[in-house]
């Protein structure tokens, strides 16, 4: 699928993370974590650096141990193929409160851009469906995206969908990198109560 036909990465995060109402988010390694900075550093964010493979599940523990959040989990295509199998778990918890947004751009961006296979002929929403995650979907179009952003605050989950976007660089946007700060940022601003 050509470029054309698909959505800008940072409109698509932007639209996720538009009235968050508290969202908790975990984010992949690269190129999703300079997406959720570019929507703004917050201290509900927490950026995974490094780690490939473990954004899910992250989100899952997250979303298990805090019922009473929405967990966002912003990834990328080349992640979740190294971590497919965290799929399988998250459809035998069910955890309500958590909905996996896949960004895919069909390419290895940390690495030179090389194809990943959903370039070829891997459909990750089918391979979420077949672990079990009933509500699925691959996204391509900006009315699409609202009504799963509508879902994922609305209704229960486990979400998972995979955007498609194109294969532009947008550029770094680097929020903290210290690990220790990012984790006592995330974990204060949960003890703090509800957010705007």
């Amino acid at each position: 699928m050509t470029d054309a036909s698909n959505l800008d990465r940072r409109v698509a995060v932007d639209e996720l993370l538009r009235d968050r109402h508290g969202l908790l988010v975990v984010s992949g390694l690269g190129g999703t974590t300079w997406d959720v900075a570019a929507s703004g550093d917050h201290p509900r964010n927490f950026y995974l650096w490094g780690g490939m493979g473990g954004a899910v599940p992250l989100g899952l523990g997250l979303a298990l141990a805090q019922p009473q959040h929405r967990v966002l989990v912003v990834t990328g295509d080349g992640e979740m193929l190294m971590g497919v199998g965290a799929l399988a778990t998250v459809a035998a918890q069910a955890p309500a409160n958590l909905t996996i947004a896949v960004i895919d751009n069909e390419r290895y961006g940390e690495t030179g851009g090389q194809l990943t296979h959903t370039a070829l002929l891997t459909d990750l929403a089918l391979m979420a469906r077949g672990a079990g995650i009933p509500h699925t979907q691959t996204i391509r179009a900006l009315d699409e995206l609202h009504a799963l952003r509508t879902r994922m605050h609305e209704l229960p989950g486990p979400h998972f969908a995979v955007i498609k976007v194109g294969t532009a660089n947008a550029g770094m946007v680097l929020p903290p990198r210290d690990g220790v700060l990012i984790k006592h940022r995330f974990r204060h601003a949960l003890l703090e109560g509800p957010a705007p």
